[in-house]
């Protein structure tokens, strides 16, 4: 057959075949979402894009719809055996079959948790809030500064502003003398600045990884799966965790436009193992280095009366975590849930379970940021809003600065803290961690912040919501249908 027999074959029958691979392309990603998606809507979304976007649906399933974590999930459990760490029944802090400490209605709570983390509840701890940036900061950089052994620093954000400065230099000179440092990095987070963080830090010969690297932000496949955890540990036994990245905007001294509210937290006694376990795996997962032993996991020593425990979630082994330890604490709840976070975008089983408490004469608050800082999440949480209203619970709006705290509070005695938002991309498609707290006084504290918070903030009820104008109900509506991917 001549080379001209063959180019006529290929010119009659390529649109075929070209047809063909098309529609194949088209079914395997569609088989791929029903297969794969637990959420039915997500499923739908997924195959109704895919069919009816020639090219473009498939396309951006590959790049967003894809958990390709859970491919290598697999690996870090496997690692997580080798971590060596003490099993809950060989934990001297372990007080999981224990309520002596634990209001008796929260007991059920406490044993679901168990259940979903498989995680000890340890006793001996000692949590502290930190209600402004510059507090925190100034704890945190002590810290480092008196470091003897290990320091591992775990944050979304890390810009080179006078704030990740100072935190720079302080990590520098750990390293020069001689403690063993460890940075992990968001890759996109840590793009938000100029010089890169990661970049300052390896010219000074500080060990520093990135979590899922990529080639350019705009190509990234791992756009929602961003490691959105705040970690800081320090020789093993003291620990820093909340809400709080690593920017001049959480210091007072931030021009008003980009000041930021938070609250970040010093963890100390048995608990500490949680975060320094989660950020060895993290770390095994983005440097293929294995932090174990003595040096990174010191015995634990008692050192106050809060009991805790750390939840890790994320869309990997960990899956929804967070979505049951929320479902779990809202049905426990007799008198009083407090909820402070700066995106609110339930799902719908999280708003039924807020709904439900509400009607059953549990008092349900929840306070946030009038101004969000992105604007399509912003629109969308106000079409969402009447839900929440329409049952009894209590919306507040609160001004600026943009407050980007995330509590919640349940009857004065259960503390959720964390990085964790309560929307899906914290509770589905990002690496979080938080922690559990039965403490009275730590609740108290937290719940007096969110109540002076409420003292200064807009309450939103029907009325309000009914009276905005028809264009922008329309496009809050709109923009809430992209909720699950905001």
């Amino acid at each position: 057959m001549t080379f001209n027999n063959v180019h006529a074959l290929w010119e009659d029958f390529w649109p075929t075949l070209g047809g063909l691979a098309l529609f194949l392309f088209h079914a395997v990603s569609a088989s791929h979402a029903v297969l794969s998606k637990r959420d039915v809507r997500a499923a739908i979304g997924w195959v109704g894009a895919i069919w009816l976007a020639p090219v473009v649906g498939p396309v951006l399933y590959l790049l967003f719809g894809i958990n390709r974590i859970s491919r290598r999930a697999a690996a870090k459990r496997g690692e997580r055996v080798r971590q060596g760490r003490p099993s809950q029944h060989e934990h001297a802090h372990d007080v999981s079959n224990s309520s002596t400490w634990i209001s008796p209605h929260l007991t059920p709570l406490a044993q679901l948790v168990s259940s979903i983390t498989h995680q000890p509840l340890l006793g001996g701890g000692r949590v502290e809030p930190f209600f402004t940036g510059d507090d925190a900061y100034a704890a945190m950089l002590e810290a480092i500064e008196s470091a003897e052994h290990t320091i591992a620093l775990a944050t979304y954000i890390f810009d080179m502003d006078d704030a990740g400065k100072r935190f720079a230099t302080a990590l520098i000179a750990a390293t020069k003398r001689g403690v063993e440092v460890r940075v992990l990095i968001d890759d996109a987070g840590a793009r938000y600045s100029y010089p890169r963080a990661h970049s300052v830090l390896r010219k000074a010969s500080v060990p520093t990884a990135h979590f899922m690297p990529a080639l350019s932000p705009f190509l990234v496949p791992y756009v929602n799966l961003r490691n959105h955890r705040k970690l800081l540990i320090v020789d093993g036994r003291r620990a820093f965790t909340g809400g709080m990245n690593i920017r001049q905007g959480h210091l007072q001294s931030a021009p008003a436009k980009h000041a930021v509210r938070d609250v970040h937290f010093a963890v100390e006694g048995p608990v500490v193992e949680h975060l320094q376990l989660v950020f060895a795996e993290d770390w095994l997962f983005a440097a293929r280095e294995q932090l174990s032993g003595k040096l990174w996991f010191p015995a634990s020593v008692a050192v106050g009366n809060t009991i805790a425990r750390g939840i890790v979630d994320g869309p990997d082994d960990d899956f929804e975590a967070l979505h049951w330890t929320l479902l779990g604490a809202i049905a426990c709840a007799q008198r009083s849930i407090r909820i402070m976070t700066p995106y609110f975008l339930p799902d719908q089983s999280l708003t039924t379970a807020l709904d439900v408490a509400a009607m059953r004469g549990v008092r349900v608050d929840i306070v946030v940021p009038e101004q969000v800082n992105i604007k399509p999440v912003q629109w969308a949480m106000w079409a969402h809003f009447e839900q929440i209203v329409d049952r009894g619970c209590h919306l507040w709006v609160t001004p600026g600065p943009f407050n980007h705290a995330k509590l919640c509070v349940v009857d004065d005695a259960w503390v959720l803290v964390g990085s964790a938002n309560w929307d899906a991309r914290s509770l589905r498609l990002n690496f979080e961690f938080c922690l559990e707290c039965y403490d009275t006084t730590l609740a108290r504290r937290l719940a007096k912040h969110i109540e002076q918070c409420r003292a200064v903030s807009r309450p939103i009820d029907l009325n309000t919501l009914e009276a905005r104008s028809l264009p922008i109900r329309l496009r809050d509506g709109v923009f809430r249908l992209l909720a699950p991917y905001l």
